[in-house]
């Protein structure tokens, strides 16, 4: 470490450090006031839609800090909307349902009210088999934090990571609808950054690279965004650099990964909501926001098409759609760029737990002494005076200072090093780098190295923990248990049925589709209960200090 440090040099190291220090004060901004007025979610089903609006409307100001106004909504457009439609067809469905709780949301977006659009559809293949756990509701999967729910104390859900860490940018942004994917946790390396453009879009900006630099760090692999010495932005596909100095114009200044997060305007908004009317009327066709908003409107004709080309579009499809793109802008008559980029910051914290192996070690990293992990902990509320072991019944557990234990009673053991436990119910542990959420167990669990993700188990041998495991519960008693390994991608082995599994991936999604999460969540709670019940009883004093605590919460106390 010694020779990194003097290959940085003294500069490096104190540009580093201050962009450290600046992301812990951003950390602390997430849960203050000047959140989002509004927080649209827009979900896959009506079942999910009726399950976060139940869950988000009580945690919404312990999560952000702010007693935003949340409007749950489904996508029930046949084949998909994409993003760009899904953005539009969103707000529509959330204006209507705003309007039955007295909400005039449009209204209240030009009169300057910040408004926020989360995405949480999609299937989660490579986070699998967790999102199946959830009952298919992915952004529902689990982390290690706690919130207060239904007078209890429930793990906080990506969904809700992404919420608190974006609702510092509700501060800069009235009068416009920002829109968020449900699965991206970040934190800038450059403060929280305003914009004037109608659209402008998040991204991590840097100097124009060279050729080298472009090939080393596989930038052909990303969307790019390109900004020009006005600050106008273009957006790029996945492109070698020959073809981006193709496309780019001499001027530019400054090009970035793309986060694919944007902001419109209410003007802009209005505009593209009349552009696009029959589509949303009918629920007809699928537009994303990238190729078919942002492309047409920075890129030349002919770069259109040849982009366009590469991903199977004809010319003439391409061509129509940019003059289609084309007369809108001239119609909206924007004075200058039409699109403009906010910067996150080169050395901006990113926590990605889209994929099994990413899951696991961003929860490993809660437990070890890096800035990032210290950051990860503040922003899960693991830096407090509680520390990293809160709300727990431990009688005789010897705990490892670095573990992370949360909500848990458990009768006796050790938890070893790197490990993380939240709500965990067992008469005995002993486990070593092992990750644990939701679990309830009538017997000692033991292992190195494993998941175990909502977990009951009733058997008469001990409970092993040196794979991956994660429990579906449906109602009726139904109850899978799904087994995988911390290396395995479900994406790439979706429809394979794996070992010790009576269904694959796949066949588990599918069994979920017609069920209802909240019933679903209600079966595995109940099977939770009941085990924990057996194991250890909450304590009546522990029951207080809960119900104290949930109090707290809805008073605005914490």
């Amino acid at each position: 470490s010694l020779s990194i440090l003097s290959h940085l040099g003294v500069a490096a190291i104190k540009s580093m450090a201050k962009s450290e220090e600046a992301m812990l004060e951003e950390i602390g901004k997430m849960q203050g006031p000047g959140g989002f007025d509004y927080v649209i979610i827009c979900c896959s089903d009506l079942s999910a839609e009726n399950f976060w609006q139940e869950r988000l409307t009580q945690t919404i100001r312990e999560v952000t800090g702010t007693s935003s106004t949340v409007i749950c909504v489904h996508e029930d457009w046949n084949g998909g909307a994409g993003n760009g439609l899904g953005t539009l067809y969103a707000f529509v469905k959330a204006c209507s349902k705003g309007e039955k709780l007295g909400v005039d949301l449009a209204k209240s977006l030009h009169e300057g009210k910040a408004v926020a659009i989360y995405h949480t559809a999609g299937k989660g293949t490579r986070l699998a088999p967790l999102p199946g756990a959830e009952n298919n509701n992915k952004p529902g999967v689990k982390l290690p934090g706690l919130l207060s729910v239904n007078g209890q104390l429930e793990p906080i859900t990506v969904l809700e990571c992404v919420l608190r860490q974006t609702s510092s940018y509700g501060a800069v942004r009235g009068g416009r609808c920002s829109v968020f994917w449900g699965d991206q946790i970040f934190v800038p390396s450059c403060g929280i950054q305003s914009s004037d453009y109608p659209a402008d879009i998040l991204a991590a900006l840097r100097p124009m690279p060279t050729k080298e630099q472009w090939e080393a760090e596989a930038l052909h692999q990303y969307g790019l965004i390109a900004v020009d010495s006005k600050g106008d932005a273009m957006q790029l596909e996945k492109v070698t650099y020959d073809i981006a100095k193709l496309y780019l114009p001499s001027e530019v200044k400054q090009v970035g990964t793309s986060l694919g997060s944007f902001s419109v305007s209410a003007a802009l908004l209005d505009a593209l909501l009349a552009e696009f009317s029959q589509e949303l009327a009918a629920k007809s066709g699928s537009l994303d926001s990238d190729p078919h908003f942002w492309m047409p409107l920075t890129l030349k004709k002919a770069d259109y098409r040849a982009v366009m080309g590469k991903k199977g579009v004809s010319a003439s499809d391409a061509d129509k759609h940019f003059d289609r793109m084309a007369a809108f802008k001239t119609r909206f008559s924007s004075s200058g760029g039409i699109l403009g980029c906010v910067d996150v910051g080169q050395q901006a914290y990113w926590w990605d737990y889209g994929r099994l192996e990413l899951y696991m070690r961003n929860n490993y990293l809660l437990t070890e002494t890096s800035s990032s992990a210290f950051a990860l902990r503040r922003f899960l509320g693991l830096e407090s005076s509680k520390g990293r072991q809160q709300w727990n019944t431990l009688e005789h557990v010897e705990v490892h200072p670095s573990a992370v234990v949360l909500n848990c009673r458990i009768g006796s053991g050790r938890i070893g090093p790197g490990s993380v436990l939240v709500n965990v119910v067992a008469p005995q542990v002993n486990v070593e780098n092992c990750i644990l959420v939701k679990v309830s167990s009538m017997v000692p669990i033991f292992g190195k190295g494993g998941l175990l993700y909502n977990a009951v188990e009733q058997r008469n041998s001990d409970l092993p923990c040196d794979a991956v495991r994660a429990d579906v519960f449906m109602p009726g008693g139904v109850h899978h248990k799904i087994y995988s390994t911390p290396s395995t991608d479900g994406g790439k082995v979706w429809k394979d049925t794996l070992p010790n599994n009576s269904y694959s991936f796949e066949g588990i999604y599918k069994a979920n589709q017609p069920l209802d999460v909240l019933e679903c969540t209600q079966e595995a709670n109940s099977a939770h209960e009941n085990v924990g019940n057996k194991v250890m009883p909450l304590s009546s004093l522990k029951s207080l200090r809960v119900s104290v605590y949930s109090c707290c919460v809805a008073r605005g106390c914490i």
